[in-house]
């Protein structure tokens, strides 16, 4: 981080009060060691920060003081992570070292700042994001505070990204949305997640965040009606009850309301269930149960409920430990409410997640949900993976958010994540009867191995020890801990295999007097093979044929070239990283800046899967063979690219350009009534709009109709004019922009 204006009297003065603030709310729950240890951080990091700054120009002091105070004030983190937060970034950021923490605060927290400070530059890898998250990820099975303050450190910097460039902005948001938000869902963290996604929206698609908050303001003062008339009439029945209970409503979030429009493809009109009512009784953990059925019944009285919108996590818990009971009932004015019914220590572990979860665990039936989840993260560790990028990969899929709940013959119950399937569960079983799966069955059916499972089905296994995976069985599994252990058998399998290759090479060697040692990594990268294990099993298994040594320069018995043409240079690029192919025009004709220089100078196209258009908020990426794409910030594989490949990403913006033609498609719903919909369509388009349609194929039936429409347009403020005025027709349910699969 480079030096900076050294922090004044006044800011000293500021960031002191920040820091007694903090002190004195954490006083009650501090040990006397605690209280030194605090002020020992704060001390160290007032030196060590001195003369560093954030992008804001502020101190940069103030982030650890805030990622504490949110680890204490919004996790519920108690003394020793708050130490740890205060020194998250010293050994990252300045001269001191672990050795130095350790001397001053001791092992434990010491071992929470090494999980928290990332690979330094010497560590050479190709993602090395990939490995700094797989290091952070890998320290939740010693401390799992490690991965919360980095929840908390995390929070701050979106917080105060408005500061960023643009293009940095949304790699942040991408790992966030890839990583970041799936395990603060799988910890239990509920407002963190959600600020993490509203936040992320905000990047990526600011006009639609924008739109939907504009509008649930404008309709906020209605909003509040609305929940004081369904609140009134439950009053009197609550309050027969006789316990303490209190009423909460709250808006849904703005990236949750979007999420339902695009699911569910209606306008935020549409959206009936835009607020929940929350209502938190105080009893006693033996009669939670009782109660919250008894505040349903009284509910249900008043109101008319949607049974399948009824949700009982209070008898089977979420597999992040989450409970409750919601319930969508019809309200006044034939309104859609949401109702969650929760006890006080249910509301603390929806809120605090995995912080409070841990509180509360010597109370009596506490399910370690934590405990078996992190059993499997220990599992995923222990299996060996090709890179960083395929461990996080296999560990996104432990963070699931929507689950099923299936049965074993004996009556076990297994969570696992919506999708996955049959030999899925064959895998979280045992690994071993994963491996020598041969038949499964599933409510006494046989059925595939790459069978869905449903909600309540009971499945049946049937193994034979001859059984050995195959790579087809990745194509059926979706866990990462199915998927893991089938790579891993594969490997062991293909290892054994590659022995007799191995050999065979060995002995031919020797007979042309080549030393095996010294030759056989030259041989590896010329014959274009990842690893020795790869060539040998290719050798094994006669992909290749046997390397003709006499091609080669042998001296002193050790491989040094070829003898017909130089052996090519490397370069510090990652192997796979394509360089930048110059166009000899003399002249730009690109109206985009790829880091600030004409797209011209690459072999560049506009990503088929998102189709930017002038005024798009864009990034460049580059492929492995088909040159530059140009993709939307907000495309559908954005979160993918640039949270796993930020090494391939480029700046790209748009410069002002006339005469460019983009073309676009949209896919447009509402009531069919007949031929005159095409014609009103079309007429508002070519006649009013004079916008050239490249083609139009519409389908109806029973009074509904789907339409996919392809115009050209000038950029985005022309495509948003098109959009708004067919929305405006009669009979128009929808119209919205069409994202297309395109694996890049």
């Amino acid at each position: 981080m480079p030096r900076g204006k050294a922090i004044t009297k006044q800011e000293l003065t500021k960031i002191d009060k920040e820091y007694q603030s903090l002190f004195n709310k954490l006083r009650g729950r501090s040990t006397p060691e605690d209280k030194e240890n605090l002020q020992k951080a704060y001390d160290l990091i007032l030196t060590a920060h001195k003369f560093q700054r954030r992008k804001s120009g502020e101190p940069y002091v103030f982030h650890p003081i805030e990622v504490a105070r949110i680890c204490f004030e919004e996790i519920g983190l108690g003394a020793t992570a708050v130490v740890a937060a205060l020194l998250h970034d010293v050994v990252e950021d300045t001269e001191v070292t672990l050795e130095e923490i350790s001397e001053m605060f001791g092992e434990k927290i010491t071992r929470i700042v090494d999980g928290l400070t990332k690979l330094d530059g010497t560590y050479n890898v190709e993602n090395k994001q990939a490995e700094n998250f797989k290091k952070v990820l890998s320290s939740l099975v010693y401390d799992v505070r490690v991965a919360l303050i980095k929840m908390a450190d995390r929070l701050h910097n979106l917080r105060t990204i408005d500061v960023m460039p643009k293009h940095k902005q949304l790699k942040i948001a991408a790992e966030t949305a890839y990583i970041y938000a799936p395990l603060a869902h799988r910890l239990g963290l509920y407002n963190i997640k959600t600020e993490f996604n509203d936040i992320c929206m905000k990047i990526t698609d600011r006009e639609q965040y924008d739109e939907i908050a504009k509008r649930l303001q404008d309709s906020e003062s209605k909003r509040s009606r609305n929940i004081k008339e369904f609140i009134q009439p439950l009053k009197k029945k609550l309050n027969e009850l006789d316990v303490d209970y209190r009423v909460l409503a709250r808006s849904k979030a703005i990236s949750s309301i979007w999420n339902k429009i695009q699911k569910k493809q209606v306008p935020f009109e549409k959206i009936y269930d835009l607020f929940a009512v929350r209502i938190i009784v105080d009893v006693e953990k033996e009669k939670e149960k009782s109660i919250c059925w008894q505040i349903y019944s009284i509910i249900t009285d008043v109101f008319k409920p949607i049974p399948e919108r009824l949700k009982d996590w209070i008898t089977t818990p979420k597999s992040n430990g989450y409970e409750s009971l919601h319930t969508t009932v019809i309200g006044p004015n034939g309104r859609y409410v949401e109702v969650q019914i929760r006890s006080e220590r249910m509301d603390d572990i929806a809120e605090r997640g995995f912080a409070a979860h841990w509180k509360y665990k010597g109370v009596k039936d506490t399910n370690n949900v934590y405990d078996k989840w992190l059993d499997n993260i220990r599992a995923l560790l222990d299996t060996q993976h090709s890179d960083a990028l395929e461990f996080l990969n296999d560990f996104k899929s432990n963070l699931f958010s929507k689950e099923v709940y299936v049965f074993t013959p004996n009556g076990d119950m297994r969570i696992l994540p919506e999708g996955a399937t049959a030999l899925d569960f064959a895998f979280d079983i045992h690994t071993d009867i994963g491996y020598h799966a041969t038949a499964i069955k599933v409510n006494n059916k046989l059925v595939p191995m790459g069978e869905k499972l449903q909600n309540g089905d009971q499945v049946e296994v049937t193994t034979n020890k001859n059984q050995k995976p195959s790579e087809h069985w990745l194509k059926l599994t979706v866990t990462g801990k199915a998927r893991s252990k089938i790579r891993s058998a594969m490997k062991e399998e293909k290892r054994q295999k590659g022995e007799f290759g191995k050999e065979a090479l060995m002995r031919k060697m020797k007979n042309q007097k080549i030393n095996f040692d010294e030759s056989i990594d030259y041989l590896v990268k010329h014959l274009d093979f990842q690893s020795r294990p790869d060539l040998y099993f290719a050798i094994a298994m006669e992909q290749i044929k046997m390397p003709d040594f006499k091609a080669f320069v042998v001296e002193g018995g050790r491989i040094s070239g070829l003898k017909q043409k130089e052996e090519k240079t490397g370069t510090q690029a990652p192997p796979d990283l394509p360089t930048p192919k110059k166009v000899k025009d003399s002249f730009s004709k690109s109206n985009i800046l790829v880091d600030g220089e004409s797209a011209d100078q690459y072999e560049y196209s506009l990503a088929k899967c998102c189709s930017p258009v002038q005024g798009d908020e864009i990034f460049g990426y580059l492929t492995t063979g088909k040159g530059l794409k140009i993709h939307r910030a907000n495309c559908k594989n954005a979160t993918h690219l640039l949270a796993n490949y930020s090494y391939r990403v480029l700046k790209a913006e748009w410069v002002n350009a006339q005469g460019s033609n983009f073309i676009v498609d949209l896919f447009i719903i509402g009531v069919d009534s007949g031929p005159g919909v095409i014609q009103a369509i079309t007429n508002e388009i070519s006649n009013n709009l004079s916008i050239n349609i490249r083609s139009f194929s519409i389908a109806g039936d029973e009074g509904y109709f789907e339409g996919k429409i392809s115009l050209f347009v000038k950029n985005k403020d022309q495509l948003t004019h098109v959009i708004n005025s067919i929305k405006k027709l009669e009979g128009i349910s929808s119209v919205d922009r069409v994202e297309k699969d395109e694996n890049e």
